[in-house]
């Protein structure tokens, strides 16, 4: 599959997980939250510190996310994609995009064993559906 074809079908889902979401508007984990809104599309933050981000309720692990949910979006430390991978797996995730900096090779590796659509070629949500910062 091309990378296109890999990001079309991360897209299908119906609902988005985002995980390490951040409350802080100056972080990527906020504003990966923030261009699922601006599409229109619905996104849960994933964040174990917080209730709730740009007015929607947290959940704190991916194992929490609502079974809907088959696509995640990944922005945290390579060492915990690592472990988001392992709880996507149990959960039955189909696609995960791992953001520019939180891909790892082992990462990247479990997603292909387990048959996960795994996106971490350096390709960024952001640009694919035009984040707006206003």
């Amino acid at each position: 599959m091309s990378v296109k074809e890999q990001i079309d079908t991360f897209l299908k889902s119906t609902e988005f997980g985002v995980v390490g979401a951040s409350a802080d508007r100056h972080k990527y984990g906020n504003k990966v939250l923030r261009v699922y809104q601006q599409k229109g599309l619905r996104a849960i933050p994933v964040n174990p510190r917080e209730s709730e981000i740009e007015g929607v309720p947290c959940v704190v692990s991916v194992l929490d996310l609502p079974d809907s949910v088959k696509s995640i979006s990944v922005i945290t430390p390579p060492h915990v994609t690592e472990q988001v991978v392992e709880m996507a797996k149990l959960k039955g995730i189909e696609n995960i995009w791992m953001q520019p900096g939180a891909e790892s090779d082992a990462a990247v590796e479990a997603c292909r064993r387990a048959g996960i659509n795994v996106i971490a070629d350096g390709s960024c949500i952001l640009v694919e559906l035009g984040y707006r910062d206003h």
